[in-house]
């Protein structure tokens, strides 16, 4: 609950970015970025599932260079008698189906001269009978519109037009007959362009043929082709595409008016068809989702536009020059019964176009892509994107984001990193599978969120709690060693620098003479050598999970179990004091080598309960300890000389320890306590100790039990024979000097065995 509450601003940052981002997916705003991103991954899906392959039901007759070079044909534009030459040969030679022109026939052909013979024949010329029979001999062949017409009269042709959305558009030429009348989409969601204007075939072309469409794309804000309107609103009416009119033609349907659905059959695997709906009968808008031609069902959005389902790259469809069919040289078997396509990639002349599969692709070839597609659509050829996949779309965002947004902010780096990462692509392959049975889902978003959020929180991570760990490890880290300022920090809540009550160890440390020996030595030499040695002992303690309080002069008191809590505080302690004066053996050569004097240090440490804590002024304070406990350590400390021994421990650290052999020193009172307290050597760690010392211990023992029955001469005996044994330990000098004492007194039946130390 801590950790929630801790991460609980990085969670509402994670939920802030998931609202920002449904509306985004809602639409009821648009990020462009969002957008352009979506379309990348578009890209890439259909470039990574598209079938590659030629299909050859489609061919593209090219205007090309090599056609443009023909000397018969010559430059654009040709004539029309050349077009119906080129007509009739795909019809009655290459006995092709249909044919569909992604050109516009705007102007009427005049290079016959037809139009100035006529003018001859109603002026200078009008009385010559030879002229005027003459010229209705050759008008048939001179007369290339009707050439033109005849050509394309009953014929499966269609022709192509666009519309114009600029406000000056104007109308040139004619569309042909409207698909749907004005007033057909009542009761749809429409978002279709308004054009102003068009730029269509002469009037008496459109009147001879069966059907025309418009070719506009929809260009997206990337500049690239990936969808095409199959509808163009125009003054109310609705007028269709040119490969939609292709596909009714192709389909033996020619009659206008076909079904609208405003529901998609869900191919979801395992699920029930949704039924079309009846916008009549709907009392709110339908989402237009769909276009039916005869029993073709052909998704597409509510500005009718149809995702394009790019077979390949350039060239997915068989390209064949028109100067090969003017000269009659192209493959028959390439061209009989296929749908023709007649279109340009000439330079000067090219519609290329930007698309997902190629950044110079032939406008033509994207009107062959669509129309392999629609003649597909029964397969599932053409993707569709209805209105339920926002809803799905939005529950998967909010899903995403709720649990992102609390997993990443209690979680570690690793793990949020690995939970980001599976997540992601977790839902990149559930978006091929849905993509696979047919539906388009924008993936763009949730992964935007996932990315946000990950971002949000490693950056909140780095600069406010890394600062907070910078700043704990600061404020920690001058007492406390590195390896556990780092465990602190990892839950710094748990570690406060306010007081408190606590069982813990303190030890004090003290130079013997050093005020000696700071006389001895100038400023430079005493300030490098207090340097030196505290260097040296202040590494040990850290070593041993110490803290350290404060150096007085030479003297380092330092304590065991906070901040970081260890029931070892006082083994540490003690272990600390024995490393202390093993490492000082080691100093002791190098000051000798520098010309220092010779050095000892006395230990003392006590444990119990003690106040821990910040303390000090407004102008200074310090994390240290207080308390009858520290004052014992100190006083333990500075009585190590009286008792020739290097370390003294308190009799609530012996207790507290395990591992270490320790001697019994004494009983102890000391100023201002009532109750004695024993004192205790540690003599060093139990499986380093040996059995002669063991013994040395034992006799020790005996010794101290004879003291304290007042057995002066058996004391003074054990004594006697230790010294001779273990002739370097100081102890046993100062107690046979007290049995001395002792012994010159009556034995005293109140004595209750313990020293007194009346000084601190």
């Amino acid at each position: 609950m801590n950790k929630f509450k801790k991460s609980l601003l990085r969670i509402v940052m994670g939920l802030v970015l998931t609202v920002l981002i449904s509306g985004q997916v809602l639409g009821i705003y648009h990020m462009t970025f969002v957008t352009l991103l979506d379309n990348i991954i578009y890209d890439t899906r259909m470039r990574l599932t598209m079938p590659s392959g030629v299909d050859d039901r489609i061919v593209i007759l090219d205007i090309d260079e090599k056609a443009l070079a023909h000397p018969d044909l010559g430059r654009w534009p040709w004539g029309h008698d050349k077009m119906a030459r080129i007509i009739d040969t795909l019809f009655e030679h290459y006995k092709i189906k249909m044919l569909g022109y992604d050109i516009v026939w705007a102007e009427q052909d005049k290079s016959s001269g037809l139009d100035v013979l006529k003018k001859l024949a109603t002026n200078e010329l009008k009385s010559v009978p030879e002229y005027q029979r003459a010229l209705n001999e050759i008008t048939p062949q001179l007369d290339h519109e009707s050439l033109f017409i005849k050509a394309m009269k009953d014929r499966p042709i269609v022709l192509g037009y666009y519309f114009n959305s600029n406000d000056d558009a104007l109308e040139s030429g004619s569309p042909g007959d409207s698909l749907l009348p004005e007033g057909s989409l009542e009761g749809y969601q429409n978002t279709m362009t308004q054009w102003k204007g068009f730029g269509a075939n002469l009037p008496s072309f459109v009147s001879q043929i069966m059907l025309s469409g418009h070719f506009n794309p929809t260009v997206d804000l990337d500049g690239v082709i990936r969808r095409v309107p199959l509808l163009a609103e125009y003054k109310g009416e609705y007028f269709e595409s040119l490969t939609l009119s292709m596909l009714r033609l192709w389909s033996g349907i020619e009659s206008q008016n076909p079904p609208l659905t405003g529901r998609m059959p869900d191919r979801l695997p395992g699920t029930a068809t949704v039924p079309d709906v009846d916008p009549s009968n709907s009392k709110s808008q339908v989402a237009l989702e769909g276009l039916k031609v005869g029993s073709t069902l052909i998704p597409m959005d509510s500005s009718s536009n149809v995702l394009v389902p790019f077979r390949g790259p350039r060239g997915s469809f068989p390209y064949v020059s028109l100067s090969d069919v003017f000269n009659k040289s192209a493959d028959p078997n390439l061209l009989k019964n296929k749908i023709i396509l007649i279109g340009t990639t000439a330079p000067g002349l090219a519609d290329n176009r930007s698309t997902p599969v190629g950044g110079v692709f032939p406008g033509v070839e994207v009107h062959a892509n669509l129309l392999a597609g629609l003649l597909d659509a029964k397969t599932g050829a053409i993707k569709a994107n209805p209105g339920f996949m926002v809803a799905a779309e939005f529950v998967i965002l909010a899903l995403t984001g709720l649990i992102l947004s609390i997993v990443i902010a209690v979680s570690t780096p690793v793990v949020s990193s690995v939970l980001a990462i599976v997540i992601a692509s977790t839902l990149s392959i559930l978006n091929v599978a849905i993509w696979n049975s047919g539906f388009v889902m924008p993936l763009a978003s949730t992964l935007l969120l996932i990315a946000l959020i990950y971002i949000v929180n490693m950056a909140y991570g780095y600069l406010v709690e890394a600062r907070s760990k910078r700043q704990f490890t600061e404020l920690f880290g001058q007492y406390v060693p590195p390896e556990l300022v780092a465990q602190m920090a990892e839950n710094p809540e748990k570690y406060s620098m306010e007081g408190k009550k606590a069982t813990l160890t303190v030890l004090f440390s003290d130079v013997v003479g050093f005020t000696s020996i700071s006389e001895q030595l100038s400023p430079k030499d005493l300030a490098a050598f207090i340097n030196e040695y505290l260097t040296d002992m202040s590494t040990v303690i850290r070593s041993n999970g110490g803290t350290l309080d404060k150096y007085i002069g030479d003297a380092i008191m330092a304590f065991w179990g906070a901040p970081v809590e260890t029931e070892q505080h006082a083994t540490s302690g003690v272990l600390s004091a024995l490393m202390m004066q093993k490492a000082l053996v080691k100093l002791r050569q190098s000051f000798k080598e520098k010309g220092w004097p010779n050095i000892k240090i006395g230990i003392g440490l006590s444990s119990g309960e003690m106040t821990v804590g910040d303390m000090g002024s407004k102008v200074r304070k310090a994390y240290t300890v207080m308390g009858d406990a520290v004052n014992l350590g100190s006083r333990l400390e500075g009585i190590t000389r009286q008792y020739g021994v290097e370390i003294l421990v308190a009799e609530e650290t012996y207790k507290h320890c395990t591992g270490i052999v320790f001697r019994e020193i004494d009983q102890v009172r000391v100023k201002g306590k009532e109750n004695p307290i024993k004192i205790y050597q540690p003599v060093g760690i139990e499986s380093e100790v040996d059995e002669h010392t063991h013994n040395l211990i034992n006799r020790w023992d005996s010794s101290l039990i004879a003291y304290r029955s007042q057995k002066w001469d058996d004391c003074e005996n054990y004594l006697n024979e230790l010294i001779n044994d273990d002739p370097q330990n100081g102890l046993y000098p100062i107690y046979l000097e007290r049995v001395k004492l002792k012994k010159l007194e009556p034995i005293d039946p109140n004595w209750d065995g313990v020293t007194k130390f009346d000084t601190k």
